[in-house]
């Protein structure tokens, strides 16, 4: 094809805008998928995505559209993540475009990752195309939400694309404005083969299959390739395009989207955002922007039973070949035995590789509380890196302690903003900037620890705006900050999988608070069960889970009180030798108390 007739754009959105339901309309509308083929959400391939609403794994597929102007066009959409943990990937599918289609939902209006990924596609120089979606709901509003966009991105209100993607309204006008709007690629397809990864797959049969985008030269199935980042030759067994199923050409040229079936065993050899070129004549340099990627939440998984343990590692090794952002390694635990420390992306992430697990392998597993990497520096001048509360040394051997920081940006309505001030005052976060998007909605930009936003930050922020307010953050810089291990003991032992980092001024409270919910989550022994909070050697908090009482005395109708006593003392001995050689069980619903310990 004609470089000057090919158009790569995506679509990007906020969660539920409507995204994926307008890439089905135009692969409708130009013929990619027939009728009978046709399935809600058709690029997205999980079942999580569909249920959750939001494009988890990113997809590519070439559509041919005939013009009005006669001309035949080939258009390569790539349909990009939608959640901010994916934020990355996001970045390397915009600079494989040359266009964006940004998609604004008619009822609520810009939202925080409309603006981060409009935002990002700008820093990527993409023509921007805005379309208000959902006109043919209710309560839609396309004539306020067309001023916004007007207001953000500087485009006249009334020349916005309003378009219902469900009922497919004016879906064709879409098309055209990308075929006009969005540039032709500027590769040169007598240089050197540049082409960039944006995302990837593993086939059992094929090996990793790598999503490219051509910028310069092209590529013939046989040659062979190299990884720029590693230097790593690649024998590739198989080129083609998605239509949106691969379908094999035998060759990719400068400005065209497709695959690369590689033969690699795992994805983390073929990275998202390296650069292919050919190992007999190499490019010069790679193409800008790859960075290696680094997990941000780190948690624990165990199986409920130890017999699972084989099948846990399994399962995790095979999730890690369709993604290489999660990571895992061996680690063991007195209370709950074998299992593995993970990295993920966010919380997020985490979530969906724990769904997984139960949905697609059929696992009951435990995960501990998310905690961050944590930055050590040590009395004798050494650094190290923490993200396992157990492994941070005796504060006595510690200088300093830094945490990682984000900068979060919420977008309310202007009647929320004392509430919002106050939850993330109460997170220890500090206010930045103010900015008001209109009469009705404000930008608010805080500085705030990133382990303060892991568990409920979220779901408070939605509960107290009514749903309405979003959220968007990105890594901001690492801090010292005051921090020590809250170790938990029941019956005098430590159970190192309840251990959490916290700031030195919340250890009573989030002690207080961790002891009162697993008094009731530990049932009853024939003993009373101590519980404490500690740092150190220092008990912060401690609750007594009360022995379960028989009544020895039942059976007494009368005679001397020597004869009661000397069955309450035989009983008392008894605890107390049970006592020492009792254990507690501790359930599963004990570990999971730990993730709730915000404030009601």
């Amino acid at each position: 094809m004609d470089q000057q007739k090919i158009r790569n754009f995506c679509i990007i959105a906020h969660i539920d805008h409507g995204k994926s339901t307008l890439a089905d309309r135009l692969l409708q509308a130009t013929g990619t998928i027939a009728d009978r083929d046709m399935r809600e959400q058709v690029l997205d391939t999980m079942d999580l995505e569909r249920e959750k609403g939001v494009t988890i794994k990113a997809s590519a597929v070439r559509m041919t559209y005939a013009a009005a102007d006669g001309q035949t066009y080939e258009l390569n959409l790539i349909d990009t993540p939608g959640h901010v943990d994916f934020a990355y990937e996001v970045s390397r599918a915009l600079q494989a475009c040359e266009g964006a289609v940004l998609v604004v939902d008619a009822s609520q209006g810009v939202e925080a990752q409309t603006l981060a990924n409009l935002y990002l596609a700008m820093d990527n120089d993409l023509e921007i195309i805005p379309v208000i979606n959902k006109i043919d709901l209710i309560t839609a509003q396309p004539d306020s939400v067309a001023q916004e966009i007007e207001e953000i991105l500087g485009v006249p209100a009334e020349s916005v694309l309003r378009v219902s993607a469900k009922a497919g309204t004016n879906v064709p006008a879409v098309l055209e404005a990308v075929v006009h709007q969005v540039p032709p690629p500027r590769g040169q397809r007598n240089q050197p083969l540049r082409a960039l990864i944006f995302d990837s797959h593993y086939d059992v049969y094929k090996g990793v299959i790598a999503y490219v985008r051509m910028v310069d030269g092209s590529m013939e199935t046989g040659q062979v390739l190299r990884l720029m980042s590693t230097g790593l030759p690649v024998d590739q067994l198989e080129i083609g395009v998605f239509g949106p199923a691969m379908r094999p050409t035998g060759r990719l040229e400068s400005g065209e989207v497709g695959y690369v079936a590689t033969g690699l065993k795992t994805v983390g050899d073929c990275r998202v955002g390296d650069t292919f070129t050919r190992n007999d004549d190499p490019a010069d340099a790679p193409l800008p922007g790859y960075r290696p990627m680094k997990p941000m939440v780190f948690a624990s998984a165990f199986p409920s039973d130890a017999a699972d343990y084989t099948n846990l590692r399994e399962a995790l090794a095979k999730l890690q070949l369709n993604d290489a952002s999660l990571t895992f390694e061996l680690e063991s635990s007195q209370a709950l035995g074998y299992g593995f420390r993970c990295g993920f992306l966010g919380l997020f992430h985490m979530e969906i590789i724990q769904e997984r697990l139960e949905r697609e392998y059929d696992l009951d597993v435990i995960f501990t509380a998310p905690s961050v990497e944590y930055e050590v520096t040590l009395t004798d001048g050494s650094d190290i890196l923490i993200d396992n509360p157990v492994e941070l040394p005796e504060e006595t051997k510690i200088k300093e302690i830094r945490e990682p920081w984000v900068q979060i940006d919420v977008y309310t309505p202007t009647e929320f903003i004392g509430v919002v001030m106050d939850l993330v005052t109460r997170k220890r976060g500090e206010f930045k900037n103010q900015e008001y998007l209109d009469i009705r909605r404000v930008m608010l930009s805080y500085s705030i620890p990133l382990v303060e936003i892991l568990t409920e930050f979220y779901n408070d922020l939605k509960a107290r705006t009514r749903g309405y307010a979003s959220l968007d953050y990105h890594l901001e810089a690492y801090r010292p900050a005051d921090m020590v291990r809250l170790d938990v003991l029941v019956n005098k032992d430590a159970v190192d999988a309840l251990s959490m980092i916290v700031h030195r001024d919340q250890i009573y409270t989030k002690g207080q608070r961790l002891v009162s919910k697993l008094k009731d989550a530990i049932p009853r022994q024939q003993f009373d069960v101590p519980i404490q909070a500690a740092v150190g050697s220092k008990v912060v908090s401690r609750a007594n889970v009360k022995a379960v009482r028989k009544d020895v005395l039942a059976k007494c109708y009368g005679g001397d009180i020597s004869r009661k006593r000397k069955l309450l003392e035989k009983q008392k001995a008894g605890k107390k030798r049970m006592k020492m050689i009792g254990s507690v069980e501790i359930p599963q619903e004990a570990f999971m108390t730990i993730l709730k310990l915000e404030e009601e």
